[in-house]
């Protein structure tokens, strides 16, 4: 905007130029007139400071009237152009002080110039405005005309900046484009947009305005939503290969006209372009319509990435977002993310329709995906709130589902006998949410219960594969309550129904009728099914039930005397190498024995004996097999075999037996001394043996051989005192303590004991009575007063009740956390267990007390144990995979314990089972396997959800994953709803102290 001065000064002064033409060449003569045409060169030169103590001095000497006007022109001007102190003043002065000269225009313009580019412009107009009318040149009418424009409009004036612009507009100047762009401005602002457009597309036509005024035309396009002309005008201007101002603002204002157009895909590139030149944020409105763009055209990931933005605020944006964002994450496959979302669209109110289908949507997905609690919740809201809303028959229908699902069995149950009308489908799932409840019953051993919703399930028999399965169960049920009568009557009824015979309930009856004939004693039936069983696929079925099935066959031919089909299936289950090859090489031999082929039964009792030292049946072995040498008066292996039974196992109920058999080995064998001492011992020990009174007459026998009968009055008193036969007060009133207790009467039946033994303080019973006396300590809670009796039983080495003593005191020190004494009583009690509870009781043990005691092997050996055992007890192999897993963990072998974890997880949905799943995502996410983690939980945590602490744990770990992985959205959402849905107190808290944290 600045010209250069010659050039200014040229055309201010060819007015006025002739009139100092004829003067000069006498001014030449004069010395001033030489001293101020020196003074103009230097002028002329830019030299402004030298010439203006020049001009000053000249105007104050001896100089004519032009000349001291000249001087006083260039001294002011000289003044204003060095910025001295009262220049403007002085240019000021001499226009005041020459009105009609000539120079008072070239003064008035330069004074106005000085203060435009000082940006002083209330000044330059000021000084712009004492020009008059003088004579000037179109081209500087045409630069002062725009100054002055520019001038208002700096100082919003746009009013008295327009007509100046316009002035300008119609003349052809380089000031031109200039006046176009803040016209085009002034009337923007005025909102004349037409009139504004026009201008801006005038400034585009110069080269400085060409990258400038294009974001100014297209937001002018926008706001008269004028998007179709907007539209291929941005396209051109980006296509143009110019260096644009404000190129994204010009990609944001095409996305909007696409958007409006519902041209999507040209939306999302354009708002991408935008949010990819990061100079400004876009608005959270703007923000959800790039998401809906990007939806649109399928890219969900990116939509998700928008939505994510906008779904912040309770608001009608937020929640619409939140709701695309929850089909966003459908698309991506990523259900839990979607839950989240249609979750957080349902909960705002902004707009009534999309709470209700974020509802409908957040409570199918749910169901889909397995979380039928949250399902259950979510069409319950539905229902309460929209009962005659668009979804309400769907919701009902899946409410069933989802109650079947969540086990809620007797809820499902509830809410279909309610319905006013059933369809086919309802009576459907009515049978089968019946069955389910009947079998929950049945395994909570509450018989009649059972019974009754199996009778509910049969009263709609829609699914005859289930009816089938019904019948099946039925006859479970009875059989465990001992209703064999009844079971047998199930049984033959789903026989009775001619299913495939494939079907595995009908295999599965053959064992179960099977058990029933055979605890009736209705061999020949029993025979038949068990047979069945075998024959028709059984080993498929159920390996254990195969197993026994052969075993109980054997023992049903054993029965009826079939003895070589008996010894054929034992045999056989000898050969499948089951879980019964010791009970059928003892029942072999037995069988062997009874067919007098007593080589044979030795051979098979001897593969037990040897192969199987820790067989149930070892004791029983031994003992067959003295009995047969007994018979084949081997009399020595006889005295053998006995006597290594007394020592393996010198708490066995065998003793007094094995004692006895001994004694009379030995009496034939003439070895009548050994015979006596066993005799006595038989006395001494075991009183009240059933053997005891055989005793006492062999022993008669033996000391009157021996010439000592005299010791024999000492036994008979003794025997006669253990035994006073049924009349006795003393064996009433101890039979009358031990019905008591086995009553569960502890509290008299300890008093009972305690006043017998004060009355009979050396009964032959002291032992016994002192272990129920022990024991109903225990149970009546007073758990020191019941160690101090059982260590007392404890210390008597002799006592017939220590084994019992023994595993008490471990059970009771393992509670009080006496870790290390209860471990010598818990191995000591492996040599007493004689069935797999006892051994699950004594390993469990162990491998709970070397936990505590950090040996983490052994914790590990005897986990394994308790595994092997089975399903002794309903929780027993949950609750060692548990604590095997915690010990590898310890061990820091991860990937051990957490292939453990696995196996607990999938297989036992108990607790054990929820806090194995906790305890596996948990691993993977210390690993940081963050979506590993997630989806373990998502994909196994339904079945848990009763479990409210470790189900609650893991969603709350859910929620910290998300945090890792950047997800505040997904993590705030999830602890929101745990705050909401958890039953668990202390969960709630947590998820509340984790949730403030990010708030």
């Amino acid at each position: 905007m600045k010209m250069p001065m010659k050039k200014i000064l040229s055309g201010l002064l060819i007015a006025t130029s002739a009139s100092f033409a004829s003067a000069q060449s006498s001014l030449y003569q004069n010395g001033p007139q030489q001293e101020l045409d020196e003074n103009l060169e230097l002028f002329d030169k830019h030299q402004f400071a030298a010439t203006s103590f020049g001009f000053r001095q000249i105007r104050e000497g001896e100089v004519d009237g032009n000349q001291a006007v000249t001087s006083e022109f260039h001294h002011a001007i000289a003044a204003l152009k060095i910025e001295q102190p009262g220049g403007s003043d002085w240019v000021r002065r001499f226009i005041r002080n020459h009105p009609q000269h000539p120079r008072k225009t070239e003064a008035a313009y330069e004074l106005g110039s000085f203060f435009f580019e000082k940006k002083n412009y209330k000044e330059a107009i000021a000084g712009f405005q004492l020009m008059g009318d003088g004579l000037v040149t179109p081209e500087v009418q045409s630069e002062v005309a725009f100054k002055m424009g520019y001038s208002f409009f700096q100082l919003k004036n746009f009013a008295a900046a327009l007509p100046y612009f316009t002035r300008v507009k119609g003349q052809k100047s380089p000031f031109r484009p200039d006046a176009h762009y803040y016209s085009g401005f002034i009337q923007k602002e005025s909102g004349k947009f037409d009139l504004a457009i026009a201008d801006f597309l005038e400034a585009e036509k110069n080269s400085f305005y060409a990258p400038k005024v294009p974001y100014m035309i297209a937001g002018l396009y926008y706001q008269q939503r004028q998007f179709d002309t907007l539209i291929p005008y941005a396209e051109s201007a980006l296509k143009s290969g110019k260096t644009l101002d404000r190129k994204e603002e010009i990609h944001l204002f095409l996305a909007e006209a696409y958007f409006e157009k519902r041209n999507f895909q040209g939306a999302a590139s354009n708002y991408d372009a935008f949010v990819n030149a990061k100079k400004r944020d876009l608005d959270r409105s703007q923000v959800y319509k790039a998401g809906v763009a990007q939806f649109e055209t399928g890219n969900f990931q990116r939509a998700s990435d928008y939505f994510k933005v906008s779904a912040v605020q309770d608001d009608r944006i937020g929640q619409v977002s939140s709701y695309y964002l929850g089909h966003s994450y459908l698309k991506l496959n990523n259900p839990q993310f979607a839950s989240n979302s249609f979750n957080a669209a349902y909960k705002s109110n902004a707009d009534p329709n999309i709470k209700e289908d974020a509802l409908v949507n957040y409570a199918k997905l749910n169901l889909e995906r397995g979380s039928f609690q949250e399902a259950v919740n979510a069409l319950d809201a539905y229902l309460e709130n929209y009962p005659n809303g668009r979804y309400a028959r769907q919701a009902e229908d899946l409410l069933t589902d989802a109650l079947i699902n969540t086990s809620n069995y007797l809820r499902a149950i509830d809410h279909i006998e309610k319905l006013p009308r059933k369809s086919e489908r309802m009576r459907t799932a009515y049978q089968k949410i019946a069955f389910y409840q009947g079998v929950v019953y049945y395994r909570d051993k509450k018989h009649d219960l059972a019974n009754t919703y199996f009778d509910k399930s049969l009263s709609t028999p829609s699914d005859r594969d289930l009816v089938v399965q019904t019948h099946f169960w039925k006859g479970e049920n009875n059989a465990a309550a001992d209703r064999l009568p009844q079971a047998i009557k199930s049984y033959e009824t789903l026989q009775g129904l001619r299913p495939n015979a494939s079907d595995p309930f009908l295999l599965k009856s053959y064992y179960g009728l099977g058990y029933a004939f055979f605890n009736t004693q209705q061999y020949p039936k029993a025979e038949a099914q068990f047979r069945q069983y075998i024959e028709k696929g059984g080993k498929s079925d159920n390996r254990e039930h195969f197993d026994e099935a052969l075993v109980r066959l054997g023992d049903v031919y054993f029965v009826q005397k079939k003895f070589t089909e008996s010894q054929n299936a034992y045999q056989r289950a000898i050969s499948e190498g089951g879980s019964s090859v010791d009970y059928a090489y003892f029942r072999s031999g037995v069988v062997y024995n009874f067919q007098n082929r007593n080589s044979e039964a030795i051979a098979q009792l001897d593969r037990l004996i040897t192969g199987y030292p820790n067989s149930i049946y070892f004791e029983d072995a031994l003992f067959q097999k003295s009995q047969i040498n007994m018979e084949e008066m081997r009399y020595a292996d006889a005295v053998d075999g006995f006597s290594k039974l007394i020592a393996a196992r010198p708490n066995s109920q065998f003793v007094p037996h094995a004692l006895e058999g001994r004694a009379v080995a030995n009496f034939s064998r003439q070895q009548y001394d050994q015979t006596i001492e066993d005799y006595k011992r038989i006395l001494d020990r075991f009183p009240n043996s059933t053997n005891a009174e055989a005793a006492l007459v062999g022993l008669q026998e033996s000391l009157t051989l021996q010439g000592r009968s005299a010791e024999f009055s000492q036994y008979l008193a003794t025997y006669r005192k253990a035994n006073p036969g049924n009349t006795s007060v003393q064996g009433l009133e101890y039979e009358a303590a031990k019905n008591l207790y086995l009553s569960g009467s502890w509290e008299q039946s300890y008093r009972a004991f305690e006043t017998y033994l004060r009355n009979y303080p050396q009964s032959a019973n002291k032992p016994e009575a002192s272990y129920f006396m022990a024991d109903a300590q225990y149970r009546l809670g007073r758990k020191a007063q019941a160690l101090e009796l059982f260590y007392q039983i404890d210390r008597d080495k002799n006592s017939a009740q220590r084994s019992r003593a023994v595993q008490r005191i471990a059970s009771i020190e393992l509670e009080n956390k006496n870790y290390k004494k209860a471990i010598g009583y818990l191995r000591e009690s492996i040599n007493y267990s004689r069935n797999p509870l006892e051994e699950n009781e004594t390993f469990s043990g162990l491998m709970q007390a070397y936990l505590e005691t950090g040996k983490i092997d052994s914790t590990i050996f005897f986990a394994e144990k308790v595994v092997n055992l089975g399903n002794v007890t309903p929780d027993n192999v949950p609750a060692a995979l548990l604590i095997k897993a915690k010990a590898l963990q310890q061990q820091a072998k991860t990937n051990q314990a957490e292939e453990t974890l696995r196996d607990l997880v999938n297989d036992y949905k108990s607790i054990q089972g929820a806090e194995g799943l906790f305890l596996l995502a948990e691993s993977q996410a210390k690993r940081k396997s963050y979506d590993q983690s997630n989806n373990t939980i998502f994909d196994f945590s339904a079945p848990f959800f009763e479990y409210d602490y470790w189900y609650g744990r893991a969603f709350v770990l859910l929620a910290e994953n998300y945090l890792a992985l950047g997800e505040t959205f997904q993590a705030k959402a999830t602890l929101e709803s745990i705050v909401e849905n958890s039953p668990n107190a202390e969960i709630k808290a947590l998820a509340s102290q984790k949730l403030a944290t990010i708030q």
